[in-house]
């Protein structure tokens, strides 16, 4: 692939026209941590950053999204009708988000789009959004991304690849959409074949800086049973207070609930997000509760990635290995200590009926 070198000059005038044609989203600081936010009134990507405390899939699939408009008043023409919620049509660019994020919604996009069934926000989203990202030289200390399909340069789920350079920036095009913003930001005037050894040399350096690594390879092999009947989650989910932020700031999450919203003869329907963590995901109509104790809803939420997962698409974990849920979960439960549990289960040990 070409690689084009962008100066520190070149950057700025490409994000100011970029804005002329694209809605643009990037990393910005709030206070000791960073978001992705809206880049207006001459507001530029913070990068390079550490990861995001949210990932970019609140740009992608907000954490509310509306639907649907109705009337509830019958003097109305179209009272007790569905109508679609208007939608921004504009290109949007996401720039400088890290691979991993860019990895995790391929992920996501596997349970929104199938063989005989698609989430249209969901596509019209993806097709309307450039990934951009920007290369992670400096991966966090609790980054697991090389050995869960992902790593700091991974440039599978991209459209544009971004890399540090002494001062300037490299930029690789992956796809169409990556070619077609480079060409809209004046970008790809100074095209060098030489620096693909350059992205190649500080890719080889950053995968070497991942320090946490995991093993996966048994988990397809495992008995379904087994793994859910082991006798370590009681263990596991002991510290747990199901506040969901494990899930929340996960980037390849993707439960949601739709409730109706009305405020006297006028509603929206809305798309939120959910949690398989909270008591009230499960609960039946009857006030039945399948998951009614914490043990099992923190068995879920594993499960699910490491092993339900697994056995329905065969390409891995639902897990790109960022680190976010180590990092800010108020127990310290760690998915690095738990994958390891899953993956060396003894199908001989004693079982648990939780």
């Amino acid at each position: 692939m070409k690689v084009f070198k962008i100066e520190k000059a070149g950057w700025e005038k490409g994000i100011c026209r970029l804005a002329e044609s694209y809605a643009l989203f990037g990393p910005v600081r709030e206070q000791d941590f960073h978001l992705f936010k809206p880049l207006k009134n001459g507001r530029r990507p913070d990068i390079p950053a550490q990861n995001t405390r949210m990932s970019v899939k609140d740009v992608l699939y907000p954490q509310s999204q509306p639907m649907f408009d109705y009337s509830l008043d019958k003097t109305d023409e179209d009272h007790h009708q569905l109508k679609d919620v208007p939608w921004d049509e504009t290109p949007r660019a996401v720039i400088g988000l890290r691979p991993c994020d860019a990895d995790a919604m391929t992920l996501v996009g596997r349970n929104f789009v199938a063989e005989d069934i698609e989430d249209p926000y969901w596509v019209r989203s993806l097709a309307a959004t450039t990934l951009v990202g920007y290369a992670c030289d400096n991966p966090c200390p609790v980054c697991f991304c090389t050995s869960a399909g992902s790593g700091p340069y991974h440039d599978a789920s991209l459209d544009l690849l971004l890399a540090d350079s002494d001062g300037a920036i490299l930029a690789q095009a992956v796809t169409a959409k990556g070619k077609k913003l480079l060409a809209a930001a004046g970008w790809d005037a100074a095209e060098d074949d030489s620096l693909a050894e350059t992205i190649a040399a500080r890719k080889k350096a950053a995968e070497a800086k991942v320090r946490a690594h995991v093993t996966t390879d048994k988990l397809a092999g495992h008995d379904t049973i087994a793994l859910y009947n082991a006798g370590f989650w009681e263990d596991v989910a002991f510290s747990c207070i199901n506040c969901g932020t494990c899930t929340f700031l996960c980037p390849t999450c993707w439960c949601f609930d739709i409730q109706d919203e009305t405020h006297g003869a006028k509603g929206r329907r809305m798309r939120n997000w959910d949690s398989c963590m909270f008591p009230l995901f499960t609960l039946h109509g009857s006030g039945h509760n399948p998951r009614g104790r914490k043990v099992q809803r923190v068995r879920q939420r594993f499960m699910h990635k490491l092993k339900y997962y697994v056995d329905t698409y065969e390409n891995g974990i639902q897990c790109v290995g960022c680190g976010r849920c180590v990092m800010h979960c108020p127990v310290n439960i760690d998915i690095r200590r738990v994958i390891g549990l899953m993956n060396e289960l003894d199908p001989d040990a004693e079982a648990c009926d939780i």
